[in-house]
Order: structure tokens, then sequence, then C-alpha cells
């Protein structure tokens, strides 16, 4: 007997349902053994030390480029790896004073040191030159103890002149000896010796005798104190200089000539003699403390003359730092330059500027 209509209807949703359950449970079973073999993955992947390799293991599990995230990987290693400024080596003495660093470079009109800037509230001077005062005034005293300081800036003109690595510079140096505690004669400054300069710096990068060449540079030089006759001094001068570094040492050898004046101008026509044609300076560096010592003569036979200055900065406060200082010869001062002192000062030093 055939099936009626209504029988093969709810036959066919029977077989219908029958078929759904089936393929559902066939559905579930083979996602709970996918979940399985994804639990297992993640939990090799997550054994991983390496947090390269285990970052791959997730990308492979989760079917992304492992070519191309290892290169991702490898770029964020490395960019984390590069140090940033302040991790990176601390500037050479050098570096800061003459903007020697591409990283660092402060661009042009930047007021930077030139020379050290200090005050020395104490001094005491073994040998005074008071004939060279009583020149002007013989009624005038000077104290063996007086104040010394020194304010030394330079400014950038021009910099990567013709596309190379050479820079103009002005510079400015005073240094002034102040007869503070002489409340007789109204503390007057004994001296304030003036000089402005005009430099080409050239950035260098060679080697001799285990030192590496920074700069070198050339200009010119002015030099005067001021005053009227009988106390005027001043000279002018083509100078030049060779920084030289290594580590915590730094090395700066300085030369000039003398442009020649008429003997009718000339203040003090034979500065040569006791200042000869350069000097020489070295520093080293140690736990923030400072060395330094500088070294004149005139390499003459007959009548030798020459200088000593030694130097010892140690830390004091955050921007300023104890500074002292010891001179023994010739040419601390324009006025001094032919005679001998020997002056010992204790002070601050700008250590920023140091």
């Amino acid at each position: 007997m055939k099936m009626g209509l209504r029988e093969r209807a709810s036959s066919l949703r029977v077989g219908t349902l029958l078929i759904c359950g089936f393929s559902s449970l066939l559905l579930l079973g083979t996602v709970s053994v996918q979940a399985a073999d994804l639990s297992q993955n993640m939990a090799e992947c997550a054994a991983i030390e390496n947090d390269g390799e285990r970052l791959k293991c997730y990308d492979q599990l989760a079917g992304r480029n492992s070519r191309k995230m290892e290169e991702v990987t490898e770029s964020k290693e490395s960019e984390s790896t590069e140090k940033t400024p302040k991790e990176k080596e601390e500037e050479s003495f050098f570096s800061r004073l003459w903007d020697l660093d591409p990283e660092t470079r402060g661009g042009r009109f930047a007021i930077r040191p030139h020379r050290s800037n200090y005050i020395l509230p104490l001094t005491y001077n073994f040998s005074p030159n008071a004939a060279a005062v009583q020149e002007g005034d013989p009624d005038k005293d000077v104290m063996r103890t007086e104040v010394k300081f020194q304010l030394s800036v330079k400014v950038k003109l021009l910099e990567d002149i013709l596309n190379k690595d050479m820079d103009l510079w002005f510079a400015y140096t005073q240094q002034s000896f102040w007869q503070l505690y002489n409340f007789d004669d109204s503390s007057p400054f004994r001296e304030t010796d003036y000089e402005p300069e005009l430099l080409l710096n050239f950035r260098t990068q060679f080697d001799i005798l285990g030192l590496t060449g920074r700069f070198f540079n050339v200009g010119f030089n002015h030099q005067s104190n001021g005053q009227s006759e009988p106390l005027s001094r001043s000279w002018n001068r083509i100078v030049g200089s060779v920084g030289l570094e290594r580590k915590h040492f730094s090395l700066l050898l300085k030369g000039w000539y003398r442009i020649p004046e008429s003997s009718r101008d000339d203040d003090n026509p034979d500065i040569e003699k006791y200042l000869g044609y350069g000097e020489l300076w070295g520093y080293y560096f140690l736990n923030e403390h400072r060395f330094g010592a500088m070294l004149r003569n005139n390499f003459s036979l007959h009548h030798n003359r020459g200088a000593l200055q030694l130097e010892w900065s140690f830390p004091l406060l955050k921007w300023v730092s104890g500074y002292v200082q010891y001179f023994l010869g010739y040419g601390e001062s324009l006025l001094d330059y032919d005679h001998s002192m020997n002056r010992i000062g204790v002070g601050f030093i700008f250590k920023e500027w140091n």
C-alpha cells in the first residue's frame, strides 16, 4: 500500500532532523579535536623561551606570514638594541666645546663655552708686580690677596661652509684681577684683559701616536688690557690649534704668529721673548674630576722663560664645581707679561662648561 502524502512528508522531516543531528555531532567532534590540538600547540609555543621564536610559533598557528613577521621581529629587535641619545657614550670634552658630533650639533648662534669660566674669590700672589701699577700711579700699592675670574664664550657664525666639515666661530675671553680686599684704595680692578677671536674650525678624524685628532683651527686673535699709557698692553696674532683625544684624556696644542707693529705703536715689543710662540694644554677626566696642566716656553737657550699652570676641579653642586688653580711663570696677564708670577687660588668653575 502506498504511503499517504502526509506520512511521506513526516518521514522526510524526521530524516532531515536525523541528518542535521548527525552533522552537528560530527562538527562538534571535529571542533573538539581541533580545539584540543590548538590547546596543545599553544602550550608548546608558550614553552619556548626565546621571544622571537615564541612569537613566530604563535604566528604560524594564526596562519600569518612567518617570513614577514620574522623580518618585522628582527627590525624591532634591531631598534630596541639601538642606544638612545642618553645611552650613547658621553660626549668628549672637545666635542662639547666645538660642536663636533653630528648627533648633538647645536646649529648657529648658540652660545657655547670657549675656555674655562671660573671665579677665584681668594688668590694669593707670592710675587706681585707692584712696579707695573706704580708706573701709572706711584702712590698705588698691590695687595698679595685678590680675586681672579674669567669669562669665555663663543658663538658659531657659519657652519658646514662650502658643504665641508668647517665652521666659523667668534670667541670672546675676559680675564680680570680685582683688588677686592684693598679697601683703603676702594677695591680697584688692577687689570682686565680683553681677547676677541675669529676662528675657522675644521672637524677632523685622524689617528696619530695613539690619539685621535678631533679638530684644528686657524684665526685672528686680538688681546689688550684697554688701559692708557704707560699701562697699555696689546698685540695681534694669527693663531692655530689642534685638538687630540683618547678616552678621558684631551690634548690641545696652540701656536701663534705675532703680526708686526711699528715701534711707535708697540706697547710690548719683546712679548714673544716671555710668552714664546705657543703653549700646550692637557686635561684628564676622572669621575667628574678634571685635572689640567698648561706648559709654555720660549725655547731660548740663553734667556729661557716659560709658564706652568696646574688645575683641579672637583664635584660640588649641580652646575658648579670646586676649582683650584696654581700659576708659576710669565704672561699670566698682559700687564705682567715680563714679570714672573707665583699664584695659587681657590674658587668655583662652571661645571657644565668645565
